[in-house]
């Protein structure tokens, strides 16, 4: 408990972050049993498909090798580019096969865990030369743990290859009557068929595997509370600090907007706790665009530098609410309000026209049509 308590113990599920850096690094989970029965599928799919041009290939290497005269054996000038012609041959025989085993083992990585080339892991390390830590990983809880495994996957494949020597005993035994080609092809059909029956066995071993290697390497990764509040601070930096410039960006909002009041064509209020100032380009084609808004306090400011820049300010509390919730500063009225707002402007146009004029002031529309969705009390 007290470990939990201080955010020492490991119970949180390891961040991006730190799944990004553990395979930078290398750390990927792995799975030895899944590369091996891989390995073991190739070969054995290898010899049944090349099972016979590997035996005649090496029937024919065995031919021209043995009928070579005596004589020719010990003569320096003959033996030696006769014995890189039968190299040759011999590798560009089995080429196919190797190759199928060498594409096979490089990829077979990348069934679990991807891909992954790490230069920080070709770098040496001075600290895996200790002998004390190498003692304390032989001897650690781990290492019981992995020679029990290591016994029991040795044993269940020793008794299945016992079996499968049991069962092709007599076939095996045969093979010394068979011609030598046939003989060969033979052979390579029963390995093939036996790496088979030992990848069935592999697959179960593998199939408890690779899960295991997933939530070990995942168990190996999480992190403590305390870890997780340090990477949120190294990625997203001091909450005092963003608390600050949070503050400084609001202020500098609020200065702009302040800025642009006196550019608006009307104030709308409710009248004490929303204010919204709008602007309208009559040459655009745009709609109505709010050029700033608040509540209480930055309200009353909003109404102070409309009536020192003698911008129109209406009392319209529906209109004003619903133009505070559903509007954002700078972009343009929700289209549910273009009829409200339209009137809105209507009314103060003709307000200017009669102060140019001298004439009584035109009676304020005593309510603006606003969707129900849109309003708000």
């Amino acid at each position: 408990m007290a470990e939990d308590q201080n955010g020492m113990d490991k119970t949180e599920q390891a961040t991006p972050k730190r799944l990004r850096d553990a395979r930078e690094k290398g750390q990927v989970p792995r799975s030895r049993d899944l590369n091996t029965l891989l390995l073991l599928l190739a070969a054995s799919g290898g010899l049944l498909a090349f099972g016979g041009n590997l035996a005649g290939g090496l029937s024919r290497q065995m031919a021209t090798s043995l009928s070579r005269p005596r004589d020719s054996l010990f003569d320096p000038l003959f033996l030696q580019p006769f014995m890189g012609k039968i190299l040759a041959e011999v590798l560009m025989t089995f080429a196919p096969f190797l190759l199928l085993l060498f594409m096979v083992a490089l990829l077979a990585p990348m069934a679990l865990g991807g891909w992954v080339l790490s230069p920080k892991t070709l770098a040496p390390n001075i600290g895996k030369l200790n002998p004390i830590k190498g003692f304390g990983r032989i001897f650690s809880r781990r290492a019981p743990v992995e020679a029990l495994k290591a016994f029991a996957k040795f044993a269940v494949v020793a008794v299945v290859s016992a079996l499968l020597l049991y069962q092709r005993a007599e076939e095996l035994f045969m093979l010394g009557a068979e011609p030598v080609k046939q003989g060969l092809a033979h052979m390579a059909s029963i390995i093939g068929w036996s790496f088979i029956g030992l990848s069935a066995v592999l697959i179960l071993i593998a199939a408890v595997d690779v899960p295991f290697q997933i939530w070990e390497h995942k168990n190996k990764l999480k992190m403590t509370k305390q870890q997780v509040k340090d990477e949120r601070k190294q990625t997203e930096g001091n909450p005092e600090t963003r608390s600050r410039i949070r503050a400084i960006q609001r202020q500098m909002a609020q200065q702009r907007m302040m800025q642009d009041i006196p550019t608006a064509d009307v104030v709308v209020t409710n009248p004490t706790h929303y204010a919204v100032a709008l602007r309208y380009d009559r040459e655009g084609s745009g709609a109505p665009v709010v050029v700033a808004m608040g509540v209480d306090l930055i309200a009353g400011q909003i109404r102070k530098v409309a009536v020192a820049n003698e911008v129109t300010i209406v009392e319209a509390p529906p209109l004003a609410r619903a133009l505070y919730h559903n509007a954002e500063i700078g972009a343009e009225i929700p289209a549910g309000l273009y009829v409200a707002v339209a009137q809105l402007l209507a009314y103060v146009y003709q307000l200017r026209a009669v102060r140019e004029t001298g004439h009584p002031p035109p009676g304020q529309p005593e309510s603006f049509p606003i969707p129900d969705e849109l309003q708000h009390e």
